[in-house]
């Protein structure tokens, strides 16, 4: 019998239909992966589940028992917990405050730190986390370590379903790893996880099942084993994983170079020698800590160069980037690149306000940036709407119609596709494609291999803040990490 069942489960949301019909199953001590395109319904599912809502039509049952969950405090007293790709942390209270917030335990009218904390570290100790304890503020750990500190909590409570919602959307590379040995460590103690990402890769390396949503419905629901990378694309938008990248571009589109560096360093680069082409696109591959966002930002005038030469100018600030047709777009695009409580339209608009750069004739009308909107393929192009009520990806086409305002001539993008489903991932990719025949000269940071290798016409591999090699378009997955990691590559 599965641990959780969940059958027939339906929601609307003031007359628009989210779920319709959908069954899920989780086993005791398995990963089940819950994939789809944003708005497909699975954090409405996961939330139903959670208890945050309550659904319309269906059951859940777990150990056999069906439940009903009025408040999400009902749903972690029946083992249910859910981790949010947006921890729900206080920063500035200690790691074992925050395990066990609205749940201390007291001790002759007050609160027994002494015992929460020793709990708190005997929890760590049972998942191997020796590098920080219950005592520490969560305010100094790495995004990894607040992870842990989420699955503590879950663990806490006794879950034996644990939702996980894009777990590795801000990790690191080899943060990345611990988390994987996190998981296999709770499925040891037969521990049920749903697991949601866009990333395939994870899918196929955790996943003993995986289901499919699409447009509110379970597409199907299949062993990890018995499906490949193509075949589950296929399921999820609709279009086959060839289609996935869009053709690249031939030697004779690379045109004249629009922006060159030679022997740029800063302290944190050194020796740093590229050219970047009008219609290419140079993918930049690296480790974490190789120097591949630094860069970007020396050449954009955030962290600039101070030594070398670059060309047509070396910008010792971002409004100087701007005003020569540089434009960034940062891998954290809730932070850096979006206001997210301010329209669509402000946010198009915020490089155009608030920089010398050349806004071109009409684009900064109404009309004008609801066209921009149309032509990055926004979904549906409402001017008027709140950046933070958009999907990822549209949140990033937001991003890319700011930088289309001023029209640039170099183009940086650091993690384009980060926390982006694979319809919207395609959508961007051919929009960076299409920017790239139109002349513009781009470069492309990923962490996602097969992204890399996918749209870039040449690529670039960084090492302890060098490029320690170029590749050509196709190079393998193993030829990029022996580059990335060798210490002969230095």
């Amino acid at each position: 019998m599965s641990l959780l069942r969940m059958r027939g489960i339906g929601k609307s949301f003031l007359g628009g239909r989210v779920l319709t019909g959908v069954d899920l199953d989780a086993e005791a001590g398995q990963v089940h992966a819950v994939v789809g395109e944003n708005g497909a319904g699975k954090s409405t599912l996961m939330k139903i589940l959670a208890g945050v809502h309550a659904p319309d039509e269906g059951t859940i049952e777990i150990d056999g028992t069906t439940v009903v969950f009025g408040h999400p405090l009902d749903a972690q007293r029946s083992g249910v917990a859910i981790i949010y790709q947006e921890f729900n942390l206080l920063p500035d209270r200690s790691v074992a405050e925050n395990v066990f917030l609205g749940r201390e335990p007291v001790r002759r009218g007050l609160v027994d730190r002494a015992k929460m904390e020793a709990e708190t570290d005997r929890l760590l100790a049972g998942l191997g986390e020796t590098s920080f304890g219950g005592r520490d503020a969560v305010r100094r750990l790495s995004v990894a370590q607040q992870q842990v500190v989420e699955i503590v909590k879950a663990l806490s409570v006794d879950a034996r379903i644990i939702v996980m919602d894009e777990p590795t959307a801000s990790l690191a590379e080899h943060e990345v790893e611990l988390l994987y040995a996190l998981i296999r460590r709770l499925q040891e103690r037969d521990i049920a996880i749903l697991y949601i990402s866009h990333r395939l890769r994870e899918v196929f390396d955790l996943s003993q099942q995986v289901t499919v949503l699409k447009d509110g419905a379970r597409v199907t629901t299949t062993a990890t084993s018995g499906v490949g990378p193509a075949e589950l694309v296929r399921l999820m938008v609709g279009r086959e994983l060839s289609d996935y990248f869009p053709p690249r571009a031939t030697a004779d589109e690379a045109g004249e170079v629009l922006l060159g560096v030679r022997g740029g360093g800063n302290g944190k680069l050194s020796g740093i020698d590229l050219d970047l082409r009008a219609g290419q696109i140079t993918g930049v591959a690296g480790l974490q800590g190789s120097g591949r966002t630094e860069l970007a930002k020396a050449i954009f005038g955030a962290e600039p160069f101070t030594s070398g030469e670059m060309t047509p100018c070396r910008p010792r600030t971002v409004r100087q980037a701007v005003a020569a047709g540089i434009g960034l777009v940062t891998e954290d695009r809730k932070s850096e690149g979006l206001a997210l409580r301010q329209s669509v339209r402000d946010n198009a608009l915020l490089v155009a306000r608030t920089s010398a750069a050349r806004t071109p004739a009409g684009r900064a009308s109404r009309g004008g940036v609801r066209a921009l909107l149309e032509t990055v393929r926004l979904s549906p192009p409402d001017p008027d709407k709140e950046v933070r009520y958009l999907s990822g990806g549209n949140q990033q086409k937001v991003v890319l119609a700011k930088w289309m305002t001023v029209g640039p001539r170099v183009l940086l993008f650091d993690e384009p596709t980060r926390g982006v489903d694979v319809g919207a991932k395609a959508a961007i990719h051919d929009l960076m494609r299409q920017l790239a025949r139109e002349g513009m000269a781009i470069m492309m940071i990923s962490s996602e291999l097969p992204e890399l290798i996918g749209m870039s016409d040449r690529i670039l591999v960084m090492r302890d803040g060098r490029i320690a090699g170029e590749l050509s378009p196709g190079a393998s997955e193993e030829t990029i990490m022996h580059l990335a990691a060798s210490e002969e590559a230095a």
